[in-house]
């Protein structure tokens, strides 16, 4: 049964250890992606579809992860 499934934490892929996590928005239709960024290739990478701000959360838990926090104690992702 799917309801009682343990969560089990990736492991973050050896290409991307180092690389900030980052969320891009497509300029034409608005969408929004996360995943591993590369300063270099300006390539992200491991990218998931972002529906709503617990999309972000989740992505960071699936790698066992802490979201980044802002002054006021807030995800700074979900802005």
């Amino acid at each position: 049964m799917g309801i009682f499934k343990k969560k089990v934490t990736k492991k973050v892929p050896e290409d991307c250890e180092g690389l900030e996590i980052k969320v891009q928005t497509s300029t034409c239709t608005g969408e929004k992606t996360i995943g591993f960024f590369d300063r270099k290739t300006g390539e992200l990478r491991y990218k998931e579809l972002v529906r709503t701000s617990e999309d972000i959360d989740s992505f960071y838990e699936s790698y066992g992860l802490v979201p980044p926090v802002d002054k006021n104690g807030e995800n700074a992702h979900n802005r």
